[in-house]
């Protein structure tokens, strides 16, 4: 008959795999005499052994998965689901939701009725690993202190919920699992954690900031940065080695500032991370744009232009030749804008070429060109050599200098269609600009076909919207002329929207189109104000009254509409 062989104890499996002697094994279990502490965990603490070393061991003694915890493991929204001092009763730690499961670092993990009392609190299935009693009070006190907390960012990562597109043989995150994330290197994880919720939060930037006591991550949401995470600051300089490793940056460069770029797949869609760095005298800051195709329409009928704009900016689009001009500052959709234009007007009978800085999403049946400063390829250089190219359409990404403008309007009177960007309050302004740059009034009269001003606003939540009545300051700062006694809308704030109030954008347009008269003006050099006047004079609108109609539609509010489009 075959006796069962007991199995061997945590003790012997240490002397087994020689990782301590027998006089440590003694010494260790005399001191363990009298206290509640356990073997594994008296040996950490006489230094006889690391907790790297004996996790493996107590893993194969308990036949269940460990951890040491460790900072960018832990879901600041998971932690709080179990109170403070439940974490403290019970020696648990929940860690990260995967697929309704909430995985939990716990002293007793093969007690199964703190495992079941666990459930019965976060009503919600739980995985138990074990980690040390030590290593789970450390972190919980940390855990719970201010500036962990994480305002609405999801980390509920599913398996192969990013992969980094890049040498397989440096980079494989193909399959991001449980177990990665248990055992992988909390940098790696927080990285990916932010690169995934800025896509599923529908960012734009995110920005890691050194601070004095944190590393501040603020994600760029519907136009305006929320900070989501403050990771500690002694983590501040892996971050940004990992982000410099994975755009193939020189992480040893701390100087100065450089430029990167990453493909990655998020929920199974291709985003880019355009990547940039600048020291400042906390540190190295990271800013990486967030280019997701995905979420970006190239279609003029869903970008908000009414259809009086959208009607005129399709005339000037199907003039042979002229200057189109799209305004607005940073972030306020010109790019957008233009691709849509030249999605309208692209085909196989036209030569479209772009310069660009830099490309930011590729186009079918498209030339797009990149200025590459170390090459010497500006704008104005590589507007010059696109000439020589048989272009019937131009895209300039951005007029930033005198040549450049001179070089534009000059090809726009031999026969070719020219689009480009300016940094203006609104259309109107866009003539002025070009004539303070030095484009002869005359030239600048003959090449203009219009301009096209726009902002982006926010749009009311529909999880939260209530009416309202606007104060009579905000109408004086509108110049609102309709009846003061109607109710606009607003969002209270909720959950969904992160108690903003507000939940995606849409454009306010104005336009400008050129006729004779409009020339005239330009070429006697008629001022700002002057232009304006005609403008309105002749049927045309301002972004502040087609954002007030907007708020009157319940479309977004009067508060917006004052922070966005009120700039004189």
């Amino acid at each position: 008959m075959k006796v069962a062989r007991q199995p061997l104890r945590l003790g012997e499996r240490l002397l087994k795999a020689n990782i301590i002697s027998a006089e440590d094994l003694e010494s260790a279990l005399s001191r363990q005499d009298g206290k509640s502490s356990r073997l594994g965990e008296m040996l950490v603490e006489l230094g006889m052994l690391t907790e790297e070393q004996l996790l493996p061991i107590v893993a194969e003694h308990l036949n269940l998965n460990t951890t040491r915890l460790r900072d960018g493991m832990v879901d600041p929204n998971v932690v709080k689901l179990l109170p403070r001092e439940k974490c403290e009763t019970l020696g648990a730690l929940p860690l990260f939701k995967v697929r309704g499961i909430v995985t939990v670092a716990m002293t007793e993990p093969h007690d199964l009725r703190l495992v079941d009392e666990i459930e019965r609190i976060l009503r919600l299935r739980v995985r138990p690993v074990f980690a040390f009693r030590g290593n789970i009070e450390r972190m919980t006190k940390r855990c719970f202190e201010e500036g962990f907390a994480v305002d609405s960012v999801t980390a509920d990562m599913d398996e192969a919920s990013i992969e980094l597109k890049a040498d397989p043989s440096e980079f494989d995150l193909r399959s991001v699992t449980v177990e990665d994330l248990v055992n992988g290197s909390p940098v790696i994880n927080l990285v990916n954690y932010l690169v995934l919720s800025a896509a599923r939060l529908g960012a734009s930037d995110i920005h890691i900031e050194p601070d004095r006591r944190f590393t501040v991550v603020r994600l760029r949401i519907d136009g305006l940065l929320r900070e989501v995470l403050r990771p500690r600051r002694d983590m501040h300089a892996a971050i940004v080695s990992r982000v410099k490793v994975m755009a193939k940056m020189d992480i040893a460069e701390h100087r100065r500032p450089q430029d990167g770029r990453i493909n990655v797949v998020a929920d199974g869609r291709e985003i880019d991370l355009r990547i940039n760095t600048l020291p400042t005298v906390n540190g190295e800051k990271v800013v990486m744009r967030v280019l997701d195709r995905r979420r970006v329409s190239f279609d003029l009928t869903t970008l908000g232009m009414p259809e009086n704009v959208l009607g005129i900016f399709r005339q000037m689009l199907s003039r042979p030749h002229g200057l189109i001009l799209v305004t607005g500052p940073t972030g306020s959709g010109k790019t957008t804008t233009l691709y849509s234009a030249l999605e309208l007007i692209k085909g196989v009978h036209r030569n479209i070429v772009t310069i660009e800085d830099p490309v930011e999403y590729q186009l079918e049946l498209i030339n797009q060109v990149q200025v590459n400063e170390a090459a010497s390829v500006h704008f104005a250089e590589a507007l010059r050599a696109i000439l020589r190219q048989d272009p019937d359409v131009i895209m300039v990404g951005e007029i930033r200098d005198s040549e450049t403008a001179h070089v534009a309007c000059q090809a726009s009177l031999t026969g070719h269609l020219v689009l480009s960007t300016l940094h203006t309050n609104d259309s109107a302004a866009s003539i002025t600009r070009l004539i303070d740059m030095g484009v002869p009034s005359y030239l600048l009269a003959s090449a203009f076909s219009g301009a096209v001003a726009q902002r982006l606003v926010r749009t009311i939540c529909p999880n939260c919207r209530t009416n309202y009545f606007p104060s009579a300051e905000v109408f004086r700062t509108v110049k609102y002329s309709g009846d003061f006694r109607r109710p606009f809308v607003r969002g209270e704030g909720c959950p969904q929207c992160s108690d903003t109030g507000y939940k995606g954008q849409i454009g306010l347009y104005e336009i400008l189109n050129s006729s004779p008269e409009l020339r005239e003006l330009i070429t006697r050099g008629a001022s700002l104000n002057e232009v304006r006047a005609w403008s309105q004079t002749n049927g045309g609108t301002t972004l502040l009254s087609e954002g007030v109609v907007l708020a009157e539609r319940g479309m977004t509010s009067l508060e917006e509409v004052v922070r966005v489009a009120v700039f004189e």
